[in-house]
């Protein structure tokens, strides 16, 4: 296993994401060389039969397609062997009726979640709720983290992909609360000019293109 994060011990945002040999519910894989031209939503949980990693597991798969209409592939990981990853995902399949389509890494070791940052102090030898969403290139994008005790909320890591990818394709920001902003609705922001001849002008584009313009440096477009 190679790290080419900055030696932080985990990547961070804008690091390329490491060379994971792994073990899945879905045979070996190696990541993110297996994902290459894909985004990825790589989630971490506590443990196999819990409550809320349950809860977490069956949203996950409920909102599968959702992820994958957006080019992105979701993977699990705990600190478990296969066999207990395979009997927890069998009893989710007879009593709440989810068959989980993703691979979850078993990680009995510990060695991809020490490479990942998802061993907190303070926090036992099991991960807290780690995501990474990566993307095709292998870049790292977004890491979030949530204490044990709280679910994750699967939209708000929807919306980041879909504000990930509308920067990429639009060469924008998201406001807050993106796409359901209180004020601006679903309009993307501009990118502030650099330059006093680039603010003079931002004027003048605005105008043109149908912007909605309050001041140079604060211009918003429909995406």
């Amino acid at each position: 296993m190679t790290d080419e994060s900055d030696g932080s011990g985990f990547p961070l945002i804008g690091d390329q994401f490491p060379e994971l040999e792994v073990e899945t519910t879905h045979g070996s894989k190696t990541i993110p060389d297996d994902y290459e031209g894909k985004w990825f939503v790589l989630f971490s949980h506590p443990g196999d039969f819990t409550p809320v990693c349950t809860t977490e597991f069956v949203g996950f798969e409920q909102r599968r397609e959702e992820f994958e209409e957006l080019n992105a592939e979701l993977i699990g990981l705990s600190i478990d062997r296969v066999h207990s990853h395979i009997k927890w995902t069998e009893w989710i399949d007879e009593e709440i009726g989810e068959d989980i389509g993703f691979p979850i890494i078993a990680d009995e070791s510990g060695d991809v979640a020490d490479a990942l940052g998802m061993v907190h102090p303070g926090q036992g030898t099991s991960t807290v709720r780690a995501v990474f969403i990566v993307d095709p290139d292998g870049i790292t994008r977004q890491v979030l983290y949530y204490p044990k005790e709280i679910g994750r909320n699967i939209d708000e890591v929807l919306r980041s992909l879909e504000a990930l990818q509308t920067h990429e394709e639009e060469d924008v920001a998201l406001p807050a609360n993106w796409p359901e902003n209180e004020n601006f609705g679903d309009k993307a922001l501009l990118s502030p000019p650099g330059t006093v001849e680039e603010a003079e002008a931002r004027a003048a584009e605005a105008e043109a293109e149908g912007y909605e313009s309050y001041d140079w440096w604060f211009t918003l477009k429909e995406v």
